[in-house]
């Protein structure tokens, strides 16, 4: 164990051990976020302060920075119930907007707009194009009822 470190690099007169500065790996980062995502959809962080949390949590470079963006929650319980449709929208227009702005201007970002436009008319079409061939075709793919209950009259 090494001595107790502050940001300067200098130990503090009165020294306690700990474990050696230690960088967060992608996993280390993904699970605080899903924490603060639970934190969000349980209602302990509004969705701003959740973002913000999460921001920070996906540029951290240290564990010891990961650990104070969750003390302050309650742990969660093992029993819970999945969280309703309201937080996970709410998250996911965040997510959309955060994405489309640029981050130094806070500006949309006209490629980024773009591009949104794009996948969500390509996802409208394919939907679309999916309920027609189940309205209208019959949802089989090749032949309705009759073309597989055929009765020959010999």
């Amino acid at each position: 164990m090494a001595p107790l470190i502050d940001r300067d690099g200098a130990a503090p007169s009165g020294t306690t051990l700990i474990e050696p500065l230690m960088r967060a790996s992608d996993a280390d980062r993904l699970a605080t976020v899903r924490i603060l995502q639970d934190a969000v959809a349980r209602g302990l962080l509004t969705p701003d302060e959740g973002s913000e949390r999460m921001a920070t949590a996906f540029a951290a470079v240290h564990r010891r920075d990961l650990g104070p963006l969750t003390a302050d929650l309650p742990p969660a319980t093992s029993g819970r119930t999945p969280p309703g449709w309201r937080p996970l929208a709410t998250m996911a227009v965040d997510q959309v907007r955060s994405t489309l702005h640029n981050a130094a201007t806070g500006r949309l970002h006209a490629a980024r707009v773009a591009a949104a436009v794009l996948v969500a008319v390509l996802l409208l079409v394919a939907l679309g194009g999916m309920t027609a061939d189940l309205l209208f075709d019959g949802g089989g793919g090749g032949g309705g009822w009759h073309d597989h209950h055929h009765h020959d009259d010999d």
